[in-house]
């Protein structure tokens, strides 16, 4: 292989749980509504315990309305947190694609 080969797949998949991990953190720390949401579900976790039961545990779980309503919110609150991380990586694959082209002298 000449000089210039980088195999970027690769070195991306091994890096992925720290990139994966700066982009969270990096949105904890910048972004006020994806610290506000995390606030939200992490206030929903501690009055509904429920929550992490349904979520982690085992066997049958038997929620009332008032829980339902809040697991449902929950799980709505996550999706959102989840999109935002999403669109980050997303981004962030296109930073590292340039950085990659400009490396091998394509860009």
């Amino acid at each position: 292989m000449d000089d210039t080969y980088f195999d970027l797949a690769s070195r991306l998949e091994d890096a992925f749980p720290e990139i994966d991990s700066d982009i969270v953190t990096d949105l904890r720390e910048n972004s006020e509504d994806y610290a506000e949401l995390q606030q939200q579900i992490s206030d929903l976790q501690r009055q509904y315990p429920l929550i992490m039961e349904a979520m982690e545990g085992s066997g049958e779980v038997h929620l009332s309305v008032k829980e339902h309503d809040a697991f449902v919110q929950f799980l709505r609150l996550r999706r959102k947190l989840d999109d935002m991380e999403r669109e980050q990586l997303y981004f962030r694959g296109h930073t590292d694609a340039i950085a990659y082209l400009r490396k091998i002298k394509a860009l």
